[in-house]
């Protein structure tokens, strides 16, 4: 079920304001980009750009630690040791 949470007005710049509940229930800041999806209803999603790109890259990420063999907080902080001390060798 829909339901209509604000409504605003297109300038003559083709410019909409986000009203304020809009943007607190996006989590959308200053300087925020906002994404814009076209549904196959005709219906259009916004999305907080920044948001969805984190959600993507967890998506991407999903298991990836596990295939290299991390298993919890120490073998993360080893594998970050190792690549700093391969770093100090190489210069």
């Amino acid at each position: 079920m829909e339901a209509t949470l604000d409504i605003a007005k297109v300038t003559s710049k083709g410019q909409v304001t986000i009203p304020k509940d809009i943007r607190e229930l996006l989590g959308v800041k200053t300087g925020d980009k906002i994404l814009f999806t076209g549904n196959p209803d005709g219906s259009v999603t916004l999305r907080n750009a920044t948001m969805q790109a984190m959600r993507d890259l967890q998506d991407a990420m999903d298991g990836a630690a596990e295939e290299v063999g991390l298993r919890d907080e120490e073998d993360v902080m080893e594998l970050v040791r190792q690549v700093r001390a391969e770093k100090r060798v190489a210069r």
